[in-house]
């Protein structure tokens, strides 16, 4: 018998500085949960700019939805706001998506029909002894 390892955990709310902070202790808990431990610092880190993204581009009080999924291989977190721009990461300036690029082994937009989802995924092999930082990628010489 196959037990599914599949988790998931959303939450909509209306973006605030306040609510970031809080969003932050929620991921962090359901990740303890699911015995993802060394996962927290990077996650919480990529959901935080996410959050502040929709903050300080779409404004106070945007509705948004933060999602969790851990498949029991990839672990994704994504953020959904109705706000129009499409954000890019060469515009990030050194902050925001340049920031969770770092943090995660791939991440994406897409447009909604009331707005995007930004969304980044870790690998996520084996919840206790995985890796907290994306492997470096090899550098290609001989």
């Amino acid at each position: 018998m196959t037990l599914s390892t599949d988790r998931y955990y959303a939450v909509e709310l209306h973006v605030s500085a306040e609510r970031v902070s809080q969003i932050r202790r929620i991921v962090a808990a359901h990740l303890r949960y699911w015995n993802l431990e060394l996962h927290i610092q990077p996650v919480c880190r990529g959901v935080e700019e996410l959050l502040a993204n929709v903050h300080r581009h779409v404004g106070d009080d945007s509705r948004c939805v933060v999602e969790l999924r851990w498949t029991g291989r990839h672990l994704t977190a994504s953020v959904a706001d109705n706000g129009p721009p499409m954000p890019r990461l060469v515009s990030a300036g050194g902050g925001g998506l340049a920031i969770v690029a770092a943090l995660c082994d791939s991440w994406g937009t897409c447009g909604t029909a009331d707005g995007k989802v930004v969304w980044f995924t870790r690998r996520v092999e084996d919840a206790r002894n995985s890796p907290c930082w994306p492997r470096t990628p090899p550098s290609g010489r001989g």
